[in-house]
């Protein structure tokens, strides 16, 4: 048996979905009940029982417990490609709140530092939580000459690290892991953009990568620009199908109907040049 070791790290700001995306992975692969590019062969190292949690949680519509809460975890799964080659997937769920910290104190676990060192980088952004910048100091005079704001009564607020818009946080961490001691050196790094909780912003009729360069141009032009030299793709997705409900909150109508579904067919991934349920497809495009 042919063993092709290739892994994948996933990133993101808190709250951004990364747990929601293992989960419904985890059910994908394991369910095997929807046409998928890599296929689930077996699972190595890591915590089962969490696992099953998630999934039950996804399953039942109820939103994940925090990563934060439950600590770092990381799973090890053997999947099969097309080829029929094993590939072993090293999927750390790590809490948003270390990328926070890389970001507003330059500080990083050394654990946590040697899984940045991935050649595949999946990026989670959700696509309805997007912090913009301050407006414009000419766009607030334009509004007081219009009457529109009291530009005498605003107060102004101290700034700090964690108020930052989310672009500029995301552009440093991307730049941080194409320095030392988070680079892999001269070979190309690839990165698969996630656009969570897309059925959120998918009535503005824009496709992922247009959304993504009216939000954030910043992040678009540093992408563009090959700034750093990042091979990317930017997919728009919806891992739930609707918004959650708490564990032990009363069920809303929208979840009772995503119960309706086959929980596969809840997952809509919108790739750069098609739409699916497979959410191994851009993990196929990383580690190929």
């Amino acid at each position: 048996m042919n063993d092709n070791r290739r892994s994948v790290v996933t990133i993101g700001l808190p709250g951004s979905g990364k747990t929601t995306f293992l989960a419904a992975l985890w059910h994908l692969v394991s369910a095997r009940d929807t046409d998928t590019r890599l296929q689930f062969s077996r699972l190595g190292h890591g915590d089962v029982s969490y696992l099953n949690e998630i999934v039950r949680r996804w399953r039942s519509a109820r939103v994940q417990e925090r990563t934060a809460l439950l600590g770092d975890r990381i799973v090890n799964l053997y999947l099969r490609d097309r080829a029929n080659l094993e590939i072993t997937l090293d999927f750390p769920d790590v809490a948003g709140e270390a990328f926070s910290t890389m970001w507003e104190k330059r500080e990083c676990d050394p654990s946590i530092a040697d899984m940045l060192r991935d050649r595949g980088v999946l990026l989670f952004i959700h696509a309805d939580k997007i912090t913009q910048p301050v407006p414009l100091i000419t766009n607030v005079a334009e509004a007081c000459d219009a009457g529109t704001t009291e530009g005498d009564d605003q107060t102004t607020k101290k700034w700090c690290a964690e108020d930052a818009p989310t672009a500029v946080k995301i552009v440093s961490l991307l730049s941080m892991l194409r320095e030392p001691p988070l680079d892999v050196g001269p070979q190309s790094r690839k990165l698969a953009i996630m656009l969570s909780a897309w059925d959120c912003v998918s009535t503005m009729g824009l496709t992922p990568a247009a959304y993504l360069a009216r939000r954030m141009p910043l992040l678009d032009q540093y992408l563009r620009q090959a700034v750093d030299c990042w091979d990317f793709r930017i997919y728009g997705l919806s891992a739930q199908g609707c918004p959650y409900d708490k564990v032990g909150a009363p069920q809303s109508d929208a979840a009772k109907a995503i119960l309706d579904q086959k929980p596969s067919t809840r997952i809509n991934l919108l790739g750069p040049d098609h739409e699916s349920h497979d959410l191994t497809a851009p993990i196929e495009w990383l580690i190929d």
